[in-house]
């Protein structure tokens, strides 16, 4: 017979681990640029679906079939054997099937705004049907780890840390982001476009990950499992918020604020770390958990961002992968049934970490195959212009995820002049500019309006040519053409004003001639809407620090900039 409240409690859990998805979609659409924010979505929805008719078809089977030799499931293909409990088979089969979705998706914000998405959507397919499900036997299938006592009760190591591992695998695969890091190997921020919807996606991943940790209890019935469901939901929420505090207080003595992006992740490490062990420890242990959880997190993503060079976005490789091989580890030290401290000895710690660098290597290599062969067939990472455009228009046609109102999130751009010694032959943009034109060359100002797609790649080549001072306004217009005809939903858009942006610059020892053709050669594409580029002349400019005017509040110094070898700063006069 089957227990209502226990079937219950199940479907809640999975209800409230579906809506994680939504929570994902969030963190990584607001830590990413506006431009990609259609295509985040889509890659978390579509996460789900492929996993969902993955894990039905082949994963399931593989990871909860009967046992063969330790290391896989018997294969049930399309579930059809009886899985039955005091719940029904498909009520085990939907709680699985999201936690199986939630490991794929964790992948998406690492590899974010340069990943084809037919590959992702492979890859998606992959790591549903065979990946998660064979390391996910071996820890609650019955598989060789479950026999030897590891730990995992909801899966910092079975779930998140296999997530955390393929988005490391494959943002090194990858490449970092377009304009990520200088020519000298230098981290450069790159902002996401909107923290409100990242601090909203960590509340719906805080508020469903009592559904995560809670519902693996699989059953809500007797006063013991009460007892062990209540602990579990307050150690969650304990570590959680130790982590989320004590994330705050090393940035703000690191970076002299406390920085809001790195205390969000700092929440979801916490709730990592704390999901391996939080049936196990006590509260004393979550808080401890928590509060080592948020020096991994923290130390960890510097240690990938800026010795590593793995570009990732959201910062999922720290808070799943490293977060989540911590948590299990640290379920060896602070549980209190065989912790090492509480007297336990080594045996569950050593146990502990063998699972996890088994689970490691199995992630890494495969997902490493995986990813190469991606990569060697249809390709894995998108073009440079389709980069710079955004994945929204170029591999879904869509004008902007904002419709009317567009936010400005560009990638940074170094100056890529090189240095030049007093006495080497200047042969820059600058100096060939100086000696064609004489000492006071006319000044003028160049307005260009284009895409605001366009904006990074039109960045990169005003720089190419000596361009270092620009001024970037977000505004709203239509040419003469109106606009070109665009779609959505099949209908055609009747938008008298699109989305533009503005870019203006005064020069006078760079031609103007070099500053027309360099936009040209990115925003010519033939079509309506490339935009228009506007020539001033400029009656005088003064530099309000120095009191300098005309020519020389624009001059340059280029070899005090770089004299002794720093970057010279972005907003330099030209």
């Amino acid at each position: 017979m089957f227990s209502s409240v226990d079937t219950i409690w199940v479907l809640l859990g999975a209800i409230l681990v579906f809506f994680m998805q939504a929570g994902f979609a969030m963190v990584e659409t607001g830590f990413t640029r506006a431009k990609n924010a259609g295509n985040i979505i889509m890659k978390n929805l579509m996460d789900f679906c492929i996993g969902s008719v993955a894990f039905w078809v082949l994963g399931f089977g593989i990871m909860f079939g009967a046992d063969i030799s330790g290391i896989i499931g018997k294969v049930d293909f399309l579930v059809r054997g009886n899985y039955d409990s005091t719940f029904p088979t498909y009520a085990f089969l939907i709680f699985q099937t999201v936690f199986c979705a939630t490991a794929a998706t964790i992948v998406s914000g690492a590899m974010a705004e340069r990943t084809k998405f037919i590959s992702y959507c492979l890859y998606s397919l992959i790591i549903s049907l065979l990946v998660y499900p064979i390391s996910g036997h071996w820890i609650w299938g019955g598989g060789w780890l479950a026999q030897r006592g590891f730990h995992d009760f909801a899966g910092s190591t079975a779930v998140h840390m296999v997530g955390g591992l393929a988005a490391m695998v494959g943002a090194s695969i990858l490449g970092p982001r377009i304009g990520k890091y200088d020519a000298n190997g230098r981290v450069q921020a790159i902002p996401g476009h909107s923290l409100t919807l990242g601090a909203l996606g960590v509340f719906i991943l805080w508020f469903a990950w009592f559904g995560f940790n809670g519902g693996s209890t699989v059953s809500a019935t007797g006063d013991e499992i009460l007892v062990s469901m209540s602990a579990i939901i307050f150690n969650t929420n304990l570590a959680a918020a130790t982590a989320t505090t004590v994330t705050m207080i090393i940035t703000w003595l690191r970076y002299g604020k406390p920085d809001i992006s790195m205390t969000l992740n700092g929440a979801l490490g916490g709730l990592v770390a704390i999901t391996a062990g939080c049936d196990a420890v006590s509260p004393a242990g979550a808080f401890f958990i928590g509060l080592i959880s948020a020096f991994i997190l923290v130390y960890g993503i510097e240690f990938i961002d800026q010795k590593l060079r793995i570009d990732d976005p959201v910062g999922a490789i720290g808070v799943h992968g490293l977060c989540g091989a911590a948590g299990t580890i640290m379920t060896g030290l602070f549980a209190l049934n065989g912790g090492l401290f509480y007297g336990g000895g080594s045996a569950m710690v050593t146990t502990q970490m063998i699972g996890v660098a088994a689970v490691a290597v199995w992630t890494c290599v495969t997902m490493g195959i995986v990813f190469y062969a991606l990569k060697a067939t249809i390709g894995l990472r998108v073009t440079r212009d389709e980069e710079l455009e955004g994945l929204d228009i170029r591999e879904h046609a869509l004008i902007s995820s904002y419709a009317d109102f567009m936010p400005l999130s560009a990638s940074p751009v170094s100056f890529t002049s090189p240095p030049r010694s007093a006495h080497s032959e200047d042969t820059t943009p600058l100096a060939a500019a100086k000696n064609m034109l004489g000492e006071h060359p006319k000044m003028s100002k160049v307005e260009i309006y284009t895409n605001p797609k366009k904006v990074d790649a039109l960045k990169e080549a005003l720089n190419g040519v000596g361009i270092t001072g620009l001024t970037v306004t977000v505004v709203t217009g239509c040419g003469a053409q109106r606009s070109k005809r665009e779609f959505y939903r099949g209908a055609e858009l009747k938008m008298t004003l699109l989305p533009q942006v503005r870019v203006e610059t005064v020069v006078c020892k760079v031609p103007v001639r070099y500053v027309i053709d360099a936009a040209k050669s990115v925003l010519h594409t033939g079509s309506t809407g490339d935009g228009k580029i506007f020539v001033y002349d400029v009656e005088n400019v003064i530099r309000v620090s120095t009191g300098e005017e005309g020519f020389d509040a624009l001059q340059y110094d280029y070899d005090k900039a770089v004299g002794d070898g720093s970057e010279p700063p972005m907003k330099s006069a030209t």
